[in-house]
């Protein structure tokens, strides 16, 4: 698998609190926006990401935002 599957062609919003995060970038994930291991033997990893204070944010769900995790519009080109 080269490249990612689509999971959705829309973000998802999500409120983080402060800590460490794992970006699903497969697409494979049942747990999205983030990683619950499904990558395996695809070639792809998560993304690692930290958060420093608790805020919202527009996660991508398509996988191929240039700003990986966050949504950048991507999807309404696909």
């Amino acid at each position: 698998m080269s490249e990612p599957e689509i999971f959705d062609k829309k973000p998802v919003r999500v409120t983080l609190e402060p800590g460490t995060y794992f970006w699903c970038a497969c697409g494979l994930s049942t747990n999205q926006p983030f990683c619950n291991g499904a990558h395996k033997g695809t070639g792809i990893t998560p993304l690692k990401f930290e958060i420093g204070e608790k805020r919202e944010a527009w996660l991508c769900n398509c996988k191929h935002s240039g700003n990986k995790p966050f949504c950048d519009g991507t999807h309404k080109t696909l």
